[in-house]
């Protein structure tokens, strides 16, 4: 090729790229789940037929599926209710009160969101359980008391202690942007506490909790762990789904499949509507006003008590986790209290290689998964601001999908798009095989790392590339030595959420695993299940642990940005 040539190929292959990133994503995310829609109505089935409505007629008159959609909306409502009443009074306890020891008691009561659902899940069973801790201490005491932590009730009580973060976080931060000098106004103007908290306060405050209420929301409607733990017969959409392919009704997946992801876009749509600002767009920003400082002794003495009892409240779960994790096996039968405490149950598990398999396949496939979806947002982020237009809002619209969409949805239509080996059509068998999980895990890191480096990029000045182009630098060695560097505290928070996240995956680990490649979460359920206790809360503390280093190390390297 003439030199000529290889000048005019540059330029048409960075025109092409912005299309050759967007069929890949296209590919990866949209893709499966068309495939699962058509496989609802019989297009493409391996068995053949024809299209055919029959399995959604089926699901419009089965009073169970009616019955599963009816719960996951009502249980998700009710969840972002009882997350915002503990958490946004949390978050004005301690960002309007000077309260001694406030910084640490504010990070202890935000640490629950560092930590995987699955173990939040399994620490409320040792804790509040039939025969967990709680109950045993008030037997001992002489109380003829029992229960079972099962239903609906268990499940709200595990989303409002596990996703009341949200709204603590989103309300906290949101304080913190409150300009001091329109309260200060209206202080001048005769305005009581509660005028000025409903009239001025609350309503700046609105971005911050309709963003909250999003979160909780969506996150509510794809909860897996709680439902599958603790529902018993009280399915939801995301059990109704597992339960069907588990029985065989592959069909009937699809449409419930299809079903959930139109309820969780509805319900998008609709919030979005409801509240159209909900990209924390504050508006103008200023001094906060200054926390409320407690004058006498016996004050502050009392706020320090009750905000150590509200965090030993609060952590209470995992400390029965770590507790439960230190009892030899058959050594618990009637006591109150464990009379037996050791390392057992961790000498076992890491003494033998296949205890250990599962955790090694949780951090190489999180960090697998991680490094690719930096490298696809990096790539996606960069062409979609600077090509802009139809493509740029198209990467960036695929790259935030998967937010939008439950786990266990993504789950079953990448394990219905992965079983055919049809390359002509972008279909390869890859399950079963040591791939699919990496790439399921790919696919939900996407919003994690995508949302991160978008923000980061638009916050870069574009001059500093046209500078370095001028001086004579190619493209790639402008990325390298100028946005990666700039882009690094948003690339390493955005990456450190998305390993957490997948380091305790359960949702589509539990459709898509294999016996070698089964993750720390399914060796938790194969240890319940068989007993195991000790076990079982050996890999949840180790899961905790290792959730909880990656959080520190990461927040360290990104400046306190996770």
């Amino acid at each position: 090729m003439s030199a000529a040539g290889a000048g005019l190929g540059a330029p048409r292959l960075r025109s092409l790229m912005p299309w050759l990133v967007l069929a890949f994503l296209v590919w990866l995310v949209g893709y499966p789940l068309l495939v699962v829609a058509a496989e609802a109505f019989g297009i493409g089935s391996p068995g053949g037929g024809g299209p055919t409505t029959e399995a959604f007629r089926s699901f419009f008159t089965r009073a169970d599926e009616w019955n599963a959609m009816w719960r996951t909306l009502w249980i998700s409502v009710l969840s972002t209710l009882a997350a915002a009443a503990i958490g946004v009074p949390l978050g004005f306890l301690f960002e309007r009160n000077e309260i001694p020891g406030r910084r640490l008691l504010g990070a202890l009561v935000a640490l629950p969101v560092a930590l995987p659902p699955l173990v939040g899940v399994i620490a409320f069973l040792f804790l509040y359980g039939e025969s967990g801790l709680a109950a045993r201490g008030l037997q001992s005491l002489g109380l003829d008391v029992s229960w079972r932590l099962t239903g609906a009730w268990a499940i709200l009580l595990v989303h409002a202690y596990s996703m009341y973060v949200y709204f603590y976080l989103f309300t906290r931060a949101g304080l913190s942007g409150q300009d001091g000098a329109a309260i200060e106004a209206a202080q001048s103007l005769g305005a009581s506490r509660s005028q000025i908290l409903f009239r001025v306060t609350l309503p700046r405050l609105r971005p911050a909790l309709a963003g909250a209420t999003l979160l909780t929301f969506m996150t509510s409607l794809g909860s897996f762990s709680a439902p599958y733990i603790f529902g018993g017969g009280f399915r939801v959409m995301t059990t109704q789904i597992v339960a069907s392919k588990l029985n065989g009704e592959l069909r009937m997946a699809y449409v419930e499949t299809t079903m959930l992801a139109l309820l969780a876009f509805a319900s998008l749509l609709l919030l979005r509507k409801i509240d159209p600002g909900l990209d924390l767009a504050s508006g103008a920003r200023g001094t906060p006003p200054a926390r409320r400082r407690l004058h006498t002794r016996g004050a502050r003495v009392a706020a320090a008590a009750g905000g150590w009892v509200l965090a030993g409240v609060l952590l209470l779960p995992h400390a029965t986790l770590i507790l439960m994790s230190l009892v030899p096996p058959n050594t618990w039968t009637v006591e109150a209290f464990p009379p037996v405490l050791g390392l057992v149950n961790y000498g076992d598990l890491l003494s033998s290689a296949e205890r250990l398999r599962p955790a090694l396949n949780s951090i190489w496939m999180a960090a697998a998964a991680t490094l690719a979806a930096v490298v696809v947002g990096v790539m996606a982020a960069r062409l979609s601001l600077r090509r802009g237009g139809v493509p740029g809002r198209a990467l960036e619209a695929m790259m935030t999908l998967p937010w939008a969409i439950p786990g266990t949805v993504f789950a079953l239509a990448l394990a219905a798009a992965m079983s055919v080996n049809a390359p002509w059509v972008g279909r390869f068998v890859l399950v079963g095989t040591l791939w699919i999980l990496p790439l399921a895990y790919l696919v939900r890191s996407l919003p994690l790392t995508g949302r991160s480096i978008f923000a980061g990029l638009r916050q870069l000045d574009p001059r500093l590339e046209e500078a370095a182009a001028s001086l004579g630098a190619g493209p790639l060695r402008t990325v390298l030595q100028i946005v990666l560097p700039l882009l690094r505290p948003a690339v390493i928070a955005g990456a450190g959420l998305a390993f957490i996240t997948m380091l305790g995956d359960f949702v589509t680990s539990i459709v898509l695993y294999t016996y070698d490649t089964r993750p720390i979460s399914i060796e938790i359920q194969s240890s319940l299940r068989i007993q195991e206790t000790g076990i079982a809360a050996a890999y949840g503390v180790l899961l905790m642990v290792l959730s909880a280093v990656a959080f520190i190390a990461w927040d360290d390297r990104a400046g306190g940005r996770l």
